[in-house]
């Protein structure tokens, strides 16, 4: 007996010519190697089994497993140093990884330094009030001695930008949300390279007493934003905040609003 029937083709709307890739073995190992990484079988600073170890688990030749390890470097999830014999070591990426390509295609777009600022101010005064919220009292404690021995030591140093740049940073660090703190040290990044090399043309001693000034504005307002957070007020919080950053833009784009982004990013 004869099946006349048909058998339906079913086919994906946009997808008609597209054939379906088979992974090939070297990024199936650079998954399964992620995947050891992610889940904490394999820490910072842990370095991977040498080849012949990896190669007799995965069945694979030199060449495929070498290919995956460049996966994996391209990803930034492993060093590899040439010659070394202890083989690729585990790192685990921070935000500078994200902030490379967005800063190209922040160049590219022709944004400017204050509108990366500015993409601070939508994000760090959500991270105040969660941190006023949802933080404890190590997280305040950890903010207090910055402010009071941190910033002190490097205004003296002549390094008060860069630790009001870590302060910043960590604020949102300590609120507890890994997305707020990936998007800001990402912003940050491309902010502190881009504010770095434009401030070096500016003459400290013209400047000296604005920047005692605004040093002491600086302390006065992060002490006050402190007992906003061990008073758990969310709100005060996210104000004083969102107020202190539009004061320091103001201070620290002064004169260069229209300066655009460029990709300095190593």
């Amino acid at each position: 007996m004869t099946d006349n029937s048909t058998v339906p083709v079913f086919r994906i709307r946009g997808e008609a010519d597209r054939a379906i890739r088979t992974p090939k073995t070297a990024e199936l190992v650079a998954r399964k190697l992620r995947s050891m990484i992610v889940d904490g079988e394999l820490e910072a600073g842990d370095h991977l089994p040498n080849e012949a170890e990896l190669m007799e688990l995965f069945s694979i030749s030199r060449p495929t497993l070498r290919e995956a390890i460049r996966v994996l470097e391209a990803e930034r999830l492993v060093e590899v140093r040439r010659g070394s014999r202890s083989g690729a070591k585990v790192c685990v990426p921070g935000p500078e990884v994200v902030a490379r390509p967005a800063s190209l295609l922040l160049e590219l777009s022709a944004a400017t330094v204050a509108d990366v600022y500015r993409a601070l101010e939508a994000v760090e005064p959500a991270a105040a009030q969660l941190l006023a919220e949802e933080g404890d009292d190590t997280a305040f404690d950890e903010l207090e001695r910055f402010v009071d021995e941190d910033i002190p030591a490097a205004y003296a140093s002549g390094q008060f930008g860069r630790a009001t740049a870590e302060l910043h940073l960590r604020m949102v660090q300590l609120s507890g949300s890994p997305t707020l703190a990936l998007i800001s040290g990402m912003v940050h990044e491309i902010f502190e390279r881009n504010h770095v090399a434009f401030a070096q043309e500016r003459t400290l001693d013209s400047d000296r007493a604005q920047h005692e000034t605004n040093y002491k504005l600086f302390v006065r307002s992060q002490r006050r934003f402190i007992k906003l957070l061990r008073a758990r007020d969310g709100q005060g919080a996210f104000t004083h905040w969102q107020k202190h950053m539009v004061v320091a833009r103001q201070f620290v784009m002064q004169g260069r609003e229209d300066l655009r982004v460029q990709d300095l990013l190593d």
